[in-house]
């Protein structure tokens, strides 16, 4: 992977980056997404933040060979704080787990005024992504989910709107599964699925044995609920 040809993962997220946009890579790593944006879509601006030495270096040195210095800033920071208000209008944020991206996005809201579009790439637990923008006034407007290398990514583009309008039908299942991925079920999200649903009856199965105590069995009741909707959702598509 360089800045002239990205992962299939990270080409998909680029995929929803407008040209123009001002946008914030957040956890930018090496800044290729900033420095693909500004060869390929014409972005009018970007910042590449980076909380770790390594990577913000790195990022740096990519930056500077590309000759990007003028449209890409590349700065050292946790979080949102690389930003300031109404700089800018679009966020990406890559490769960590959904329940850090909403605590990356809870702790920097005061940035958020000025942005438009948030697309998020979360490793595991898309579900707190997609109820975080319930509680926050951001409607989910696209998913995908995509298979590489063995692993299985979901792509989440928000926009400021209605957060219930996705959820129209099942909004368990909706947040649980992706209201459009459900609607779709391409190969990568029937094997996600099928797997988890594997996953969370082995632990059930485990449970099975344990001492009943008020924890067990919530955790038991919790685990049959997912399994359901699973099987709901992927028995509608065979009808």
């Amino acid at each position: 992977m360089n800045t002239n040809k990205l992962s299939v993962r990270l080409a998909t997220v680029a995929k929803y980056v407008e040209k123009g946009a001002a946008i914030a890579d957040i956890g930018s790593d090496h800044a290729y997404l900033p420095c693909y944006l500004a060869k390929n879509v014409g972005i009018r601006f970007a910042i590449a933040g980076e909380v770790a030495a390594g990577p913000y270096q790195s990022a740096e040195k990519n930056v500077l060979s590309e000759g990007l210095s003028d449209t890409i800033s590349v700065r050292m920071g946790d979080g949102l704080e690389v930003i300031q208000p109404g700089e800018v209008d679009c966020i990406t944020i890559a490769g960590m787990g959904g329940a850090l991206i909403t605590s990356i996005l809870e702790n920097g809201k005061d940035k958020l005024g000025s942005v438009k579009r948030l697309v998020l790439q979360p490793n595991i637990s898309a579900i707190s992504i997609r109820n975080w923008f319930l509680g926050n006034n951001w409607e989910l407007v696209a998913e995908e989910i995509i298979e590489e290398d063995g692993k299985i990514y979901e792509i989440l583009i928000a926009e400021k709107g209605d957060p219930d309008n996705p959820y129209k039908t099942n909004k368990d299942m909706g947040l649980l599964l992706g209201p459009f991925l459900v609607k779709n079920q391409d190969a990568a999200f029937r094997k996600k699925w099928t797997a988890e649903k594997k996953n969370w009856q082995r632990i059930y199965g485990a449970l099975e044995g344990a001492a009943e105590t008020a924890e067990t069995i919530e955790k038991k009741q919790e685990l049959l609920n997912k399994i359901k909707l699973i099987e709901e959702a992927l028995k509608n598509e065979e009808s």
